[in-house]
């Protein structure tokens, strides 16, 4: 005969239960805390991979494994991650390595480091080979999830940014995928090369862009030679931005260059 269950149960056996249920359900994707937050663990020692997977799965994070630097970068170039975790000293590949050779790919996905190697020429190195931050074993797992979330917010508001079709300052408007500027509603003519120059301020708007720094990014010209040219179609530009507005937005900066901002100017 099947003895009853007890009239109640304690406190600590009902606490015991509740994190025995969460644990299953978010190890088993029932709810997560992000869903869309899917994560690359290359690591080879299993002590570690199991406290990163058990914490980060449980904070609802989809976690994939791979033990070695060739098969990590395999995952990483065959699949979508919103976050790399790689460690320095891993088999077959180094993690150097592989960060160099997700990078060449002109891949953006944040890439954490992580290794026991915390000298100052290790962080270095690690930063220089593409790495976007570097974590020093051993570390807390509060902290490496403050991390993750400051890596993968910061890598969304820069996509956002990049994958941004129009650029605006005040009522001027430029459309990249039509190839259109508009001012107050109305259009505003443009050759292919005013167009490349407006972008590129807009793109960069109250910074002072030097005249070197505009020859390589919208003539690619890499030296000076002498020539006027910036100075030449930024005059084209005023014509067609400012001319008969009371809001100017291009702006020169004496001794330093060019300026986008808005400023206010009285006719009288």
């Amino acid at each position: 005969m099947i003895k009853s269950m007890p009239a109640f149960l304690h406190r600590k056996d009902l606490m015991r239960i509740f994190r025995l249920c969460r644990l299953y359900l978010t190890t088993n994707n029932f709810f997560t805390s992000n869903p869309d937050m899917k994560l690359l663990l290359i690591e080879d020692e299993p002590s570690v991979i199991s406290l990163i997977q058990r914490s980060l799965s449980a904070s609802g994070h989809e976690v994939a494994v791979a033990m070695d630097g060739q098969s990590g970068l395999q995952m990483a170039l065959q699949h979508e991650f919103d976050l790399i975790l790689l460690d320095l000293m891993i088999p077959v590949m180094n993690g150097m390595e592989v960060c160099r050779k997700i990078r060449d790919t002109k891949s953006s996905v944040p890439i954490l480091m992580l290794t026991a190697l915390g000298t100052t020429e290790n962080i270095v190195s690690g930063l220089d080979a593409g790495a976007d931050d570097y974590m020093t074993k051993p570390f807390k797992l509060a902290e490496l999830e403050a991390r993750i979330r400051t890596l993968t917010r910061r890598g969304k508001e820069q996509e956002k940014e990049k994958n941004t079709d129009t650029l605006r300052m005040g009522d001027l408007v430029l459309d990249k995928i039509t190839k259109t500027v508009t001012r107050e509603l109305l259009p505003v003519d443009m050759t292919a090369t005013e167009f490349r120059l407006l972008e590129f301020l807009m793109s960069n708007q109250n910074r002072v862009l030097n005249r070197m720094e505009i020859l390589e990014n919208v003539w690619d010209i890499n030296f000076n030679l002498g020539t006027n040219v910036v100075d030449v179609y930024i005059n084209y530009l005023r014509k067609k931005i400012d001319k008969n507005h009371k809001t100017k937005l291009i702006h020169t900066v004496f001794g330093m260059g060019y300026v986008m901002r808005q400023t206010y100017e009285d006719p009288k």
